[in-house]
């Protein structure tokens, strides 16, 4: 373990060197004026607005190059690429020296394939678990989330390729999120959802900011002049370009007098059409249009791309240095959260691992997906290092699928669906054809679902009749694009009815032997691809029960993936019912099973925390997860990752479970923050409610000490805080050591404690490392509303040291 874990942290700290930082001068300005001055005005209203979905346009006549964009955070989506762990694990790792090097590598695997702009990274706030993007995301705390970023932007920018941060500001739900206005109060969103995107523009110098979909207080992010041009612009002196998320602009003239510079993917508003007539009638000046352009070409020119793209032929498509960032991310983000009678690492002994993960690589779904060239799974992964002890459970164990027989109608004569099309999306009228489906297997893509018919806009209704050959629980997938649902017996059972991407369902169903169930499936596509599936099984718990009796301890693979978890949608906190009904059922029939779940935030967990012997929180591990998994569960490594996020026992519990618009909901669509500024673990600190796992908390196989802290002035308001850490267990192991912060009498009311400084340290067993944490005046400080600046009020400040927010045994006073 110690050789493994020690050659490939050595080797990912020596690559991390600074290269000189990427910053917007007053020569670039400059430039981009003496540009702008030659241009028509047709020109510049062509240039503001996006190209062939991810372009900058040419201008030709003046030596414009195209400027080529990419999704995403997790790696470039569009082709195949390195496929990196998600957001979330990225965090999960607290190592800035590994995170610069994410940054690093995406950075090359963009300009290999000639990328100039990488729309990434996404740090919004982790607000509830049921956001569909928090995948993408650095978790709850804004210093940790900021830390990541800055480190992030700085490796990618250092590759000559500009970093997009994303989503500015307050995108912290997927539901609607055209439509939700966040409205939270100026202390909130300047000490929670603000902070990552202030250090990524004044410490790391990010060449692009995303405005998101969303309204903040009543007014769309690219229209509100407050937060992109008095907040980013005035206050934190942001130089480079302000682009909307693709089709987040919502008018013309709110735009460019909003601040935006740049509309993507097209100039759907800010057009010539458009701003043309504006310009002429004084609603619009010309020189803000001249500002767009400026910014655009100001940022690059300093990134160097108005004279020549970076050569990236020398950099390989399949990228070492690349997969082995994955790699290393994989090890050190994923979590062990529980480890009863010390299981892991798994001992002698046959393991079975079953569960829908075991064999593939899981992901978020949206921007954020990926496409890797190649990627190992978790079985792949034992096979490398344990082939003779592990057992493969076929993926359908809990499946029988001698069911019984759909058919038609009531007559039972033929077996199938009656499936009745439409030429709407709205079931209107008399079906323009109908017919028997033997199966609903339908991947129409971007084409029509039978000739003659349209390629958008279309509905089909399947209805037919199960008879049930025994008695058992029926269990039923649902995948669509656009909205499905099922009814059985005229009743509502299950679906996603609305425009979204690719999604699953399951559900299950208990039947009687003999007994007959209407079935009725209705589906409408509205635009784009489109897609509809639908499967039945039974679930068979006496050949489950034979197949787990074999075997000493389970490995069970479950979780979210692409269809349940994604952009455009939030998710729900448990498990889907009928991966929650198969957990629950290899529970009560096996004594030492270990879940690995993979999801992009916190999971219900409390029907399983007191039976389950382990749980490890695998995020979306990335095209290397598997091998980062293998080596974790067989003690090739130990676990090093803490949570970056509070997972709380029960959603009710969460700090902004009464103030979260979840589906289904009502129609008011402002969103408010009553919570302030307690959120995640601060939330919990205020109400005195326990999360099942804390904030920052991760189990290694090996124990550690704190001892000897102590604290001194290094300046105003600036504080040092040296501590030693010792491995007092029996395996060589990275611990992650926390610093927070209390203002013991405040004038106004403050978090119990804040994170306000870590470092990730290996050591091996017996080995102590004497840590120092320097803390600055912003650690100390709080948004002043009246001055409308944080402030440093004199007083005591306790500082408080420990391995997570929950134990923090090391504890003084300091006087500021």
């Amino acid at each position: 373990m110690k050789r493994i874990y020690l050659l490939t942290l050595l080797g990912m700290c020596a690559i991390y060197t600074h290269s000189q930082i990427v910053t917007i001068t007053t020569k670039d300005g400059q430039r981009a004026k003496e540009i702008v001055s030659q241009m028509t005005l047709e020109e510049k209203l062509n240039y503001i607005g996006g190209y062939n979905s991810f372009t900058i346009r040419a201008i030709p006549r003046l030596g414009l190059p195209d400027i080529r964009m990419a999704d995403g955070p997790q790696g470039l989506n569009h082709v195949p690429s390195t496929m990196y762990p998600a957001g979330i694990l990225s965090a999960s790792t607290w190592n800035r020296e590994l995170i610069y090097n994410l940054g690093r590598s995406i950075g090359q695997d963009a300009k290999c394939r000639g990328v100039n702009i990488m729309l990434a990274p996404g740090v919004n706030m982790y607000r509830s678990p049921l956001c569909g993007r928090n995948f993408e995301y650095f978790g709850e705390d804004p210093y940790l989330a900021s830390e990541t970023a800055k480190q992030y932007i700085l490796g990618m920018q250092s590759e000559g390729v500009i970093a997009t941060i994303k989503h500015f500001a307050g995108n912290n739900q997927e539901w609607d999120r055209n439509n939700i206005s966040t409205d939270a109060d100026e202390r909130t969103l300047q000490e929670i959802y603000f902070p990552t995107f202030r250090k990524a523009v004044e410490k790391a110098h990010v060449g692009a900011v995303m405005n998101s979909y969303n309204l903040l207080n009543g007014v769309h992010a690219t229209e509100n002049h407050w937060l992109n041009i008095e907040v980013l612009r005035n206050q934190w002196g942001f130089k480079g370009i302000l682009m909307s998320d693709w089709n987040s602009v919502y008018s013309a003239i709110g735009a460019a007098n909003g601040g935006l510079d740049l509309e993507m993917p097209s100039g759907k508003f800010m057009n010539k059409e458009n701003l043309l007539p504006a310009i002429q009638n004084g609603t619009v000046t010309e020189q803000a249009i001249d500002l767009k352009v400026q910014h655009i070409l100001q940022t690059l020119n300093a990134f160097g791309l108005l004279d020549r793209k970076p050569d990236g032929s020398h950099i390989p498509k399949d990228n070492p240095f690349s997969c082995q960032t994955a790699l290393q991310l994989a090890r050190e983000g994923v979590i062990l959260l529980k480890n009863e009678g010390n299981i892991l690492p798994l001992r002698k002994g046959k393991t079975g691992f079953c569960g829908a993960n075991v064999t593939h690589i899981p992901a978020g779904g949206g921007s954020g997906g990926g496409n890797p060239i190649h990627c190992i799974n978790l079985w792949q992964g034992m096979q490398q290092i344990c082939p003779k002890d592990i057992v493969l459970l076929p993926g359908d164990i809990e499946m029988n699928h001698e069911l019984g027989q759909i058919y038609t109608d009531r007559s039972l004569k033929e077996t199938g669906f009656t499936a009745e099309y439409f030429k709407n999306k709205d079931f209107n009228g008399k079906p323009d054809l109908v017919r028997v489906d033997k199966k609903i297997d339908n991947h129409w893509n971007y084409g029509a679902p039978v000739n003659g018919f349209p390629d958008d806009n279309f509905s089909v209704r399947w209805t037919g009749v199960f008879k049930a050959v025994t008695n058992g629980t029926l269990r039923i997938n649902l995948e669509g694009d656009d909205g499905y649902r099922l009814f059985i017996d005229n009743q509502y059972i299950a679906g996603d009815w609305g425009e979204h991407p690719a999604s699953m369902r399951d559900t299950l169903l208990q039947v009687k032997k003999d007994k007959e169930y209407d079935i009725r499936i209705e589906y409408f596509e509205k635009i784009g691809s489109c897609m509809m599936c639908a499967s039945f099984a039974m679930i068979d718990d006496a050949f489950l029960k034979e197949k787990l009796s074999k075997v000493r301890n389970i490995v069970l693979c479950v979780g979210f993936d692409s269809y349940s978890e994604m952009e455009g949608s939030d998710r729900s906190f448990a498990l889907s019912k009928a991966q929650d009904e198969f957990v629950n059922k290899v529970l009560n029939l096996h004594s030492n099973v270990i879940l690995v779940i993979n999801s992009g935030g916190g999971v219900d967990c409390s029907r399983y925390i007191d039976r389950a012997k382990a749980i490890v929180m695998a995020w979306y591990p990335g095209q290397e997860g598997g091998q980062a998994i293998a080596e974790i569960l067989t003690g090739k490594i130990s676990p090093s990752g803490k949570l970056p996020v509070s997972i709380e026992t029960a959603w009710k519990e969460n700090p902004v479970s009464n103030s979260y618009h979840q589906e289904p909901a009502s129609k008011q669509l402002r969103v408010q923050y009553s919570e302030g500024i307690f959120t995640g673990y601060r939330g919990y600190d205020r109400s005195g409610k326990k999360p099942l796992f804390p904030f920052g908390y991760g189990l290694t196989y090996t124990t550690f000490s704190y001892s000897n802290l102590t604290t001194e002035e290094w300046g105003k308001n600036r504080i040092r805080v040296s501590f030693d850490v010792k491995n007092i267990g029996k395996a060589d192991a990275a611990e992650i050591a926390q610093v927070y912060v209390h203002d013991i009498k405040a004038s106004v009311p403050r978090p119990a404690k804040e994170l306000k400084g870590y470092e990730k340290i290996f050591l091996k067993k017996g080995e102590t490392r004497r840590v120092v944490v320097e803390l600055d005046e912003e650690a100390f400080s709080f948004y002043d509303v009246v001055q409308h600046k944080f402030t440093v009020e004199n007083g005591e400040f306790e500082i408080l040291v420990g391995p997570s927010s929950a134990t923090l045994p090391l504890k003084a006073t300091v006087k500021l």
